[in-house]
C-alpha cells in the first residue's frame, strides 16, 4: 500500500484543531517521540537574557470550576465550545501563543479567577 501524501495533507487541512491535537498525541504515544522542536528550546534558552516581549498562556489545570474555565477559554480564544472544552480537557495545554505581557497577564487573571492554574511561558 503506497502512502498518498497529497491526500493526507488535504485531510489535515480539513481537520479541526482539536482533531489535530489528538493526532499529535496519538503519534507521540505510538512512536515514543515528541513534537517539541529542540531548536526552539535552545533558542529560548539563549534569548532568556533579553527582556521577553511575547508570552504563551498555558492552562496547567482546570481546577474545580471546569465549566467556568471552558467559558473563559472560549471567550479568550474565540474557539467553539467543543474545541475550548478539548483544550481544557487536554490540560496542560497552550491557550494562546505569542501575546504581549499585558494581555497574557489579563488572560491569566481571568482564568485564575474561575479556579484554573495557569503559567506564562
Amino acid at each position: 500500500m503506497a502512502l498518498d501524501t497529497e491526500k493526507i495533507i488535504a485531510d489535515l487541512k480539513e481537520a479541526s484543531i482539536l482533531e489535530l491535537n489528538d493526532l499529535v498525541k496519538a503519534i507521540e504515544d505510538e512512536f515514543g517521540v515528541s513534537a517539541a522542536a529542540p531548536v526552539a528550546a535552545a533558542g529560548a534558552a539563549a534569548g532568556s537574557a533579553e527582556e521577553k516581549t511575547e508570552f504563551d498562556v498555558e492552562l496547567t489545570s482546570a481546577g474545580a470550576g471546569k465549566v467556568k474555565v471552558i467559558k473563559v477559554v472560549k471567550d479568550v480564544t474565540g474557539l467553539g465550545l467543543k474545541d475550548a472544552k478539548g483544550l481544557v480537557d487536554g490540560a496542560p495545554s497552550v491557550i494562546k501563543e505569542g501575546v504581549a505581557k499585558d494581555e497574557a497577564e489579563e488572560i491569566k487573571a481571568k482564568l485564575e479567577e474561575v479556579g484554573a492554574q495557569v503559567t506564562l511561558k
